[in-house]
């Protein structure tokens, strides 16, 4: 399941990607399948990162060396890259997750090349609302969310470090609704008859990819998608 929309952040031949907080490695795979990229994701979880690796297995490459995947265990305020490392940049619902945020997107400014391309998504903030006001176990999990964001104050703070705006967009509005049963069902969400319906028709619409839920998904992403998504460039120094 992708967030990140591959034709407002064009991956470029030779590339080098940077993932940041890959988890099980939705996008820092994507990226390598999609393009001749050297495609690289961090995570402070070593569990997730094995799952990363194991389902990248499927999609590698070994005698294109046009491209390259690798993974590393690192911290988001303490990335092991040089100065202007990277061509493109993700961070993908984990901000949230994160105390001290601005330091991870000051980092993501450092190991950017200049006119590089960064891509933010986070939570958006009316659905999440919703989350926290059902369960409190849904943030205070270990790991959880730690705020709500407002779209436009964290695109503000982004555009202030050095970024310029240049798209937006929302996805996964038809997982909103998941989200919010698991929520008031929380103490019995593995068990729960509604929950596992709605999460069979989820994995069905995520392998079969019918038009009738890409339509529906499509039209209601303005209105209630539950990831709102921002792109950037890095400012060229005048």
């Amino acid at each position: 399941m992708k967030t990140v929309d591959f034709t407002r952040l064009p991956l470029e031949a030779g590339d080098i990607v940077l993932d940041l907080g890959c988890g099980e490695g939705r996008h820092v795979i994507s990226a390598y399948a999609e393009a001749n990229v050297h495609s690289i994701g961090v995570d402070l979880s070593l569990k997730d990162l094995k799952i990363t690796r194991e389902r990248y297995a499927s999609f590698a490459e070994p005698d294109n060396a046009r491209k390259s995947f690798g993974l590393s265990s690192a911290s988001a305020l303490e990335l092991p890259f040089a100065n202007s490392t990277f061509d493109k940049v993700i961070c993908s619902e984990v901000l949230e997750h994160i105390p001290d945020y601005m330091g991870a997107l000051r980092e993501i400014e450092r190991v950017l090349k200049p006119g590089g391309l960064f891509c933010a998504s986070v939570p958006r903030r009316w659905p999440e609302k919703i989350c926290w006001a059902l369960s409190e176990g849904y943030y205070q999990v270990p790991g959880g969310h730690l705020r709500i964001f407002r779209g436009d104050e964290l695109r503000s703070e982004i555009e202030h470090i050095g970024f310029k705006h240049y798209s937006r967009h929302w996805a996964h509005a038809l997982h909103v609704p998941f989200w919010w049963l698991k929520c008031l069902f929380w103490n019995s969400q593995d068990t729960n008859w509604l929950v596992k319906q709605y999460h069979r028709m989820l994995v069905w619409d995520l392998m079969e990819n019918p038009a009738l839920t890409r339509i529906l998904e499509k039209s209601m992403n303005p209105i209630m998608g539950k990831s709102v998504v921002m792109y950037f460039r890095k400012e060229t120094a005048s």
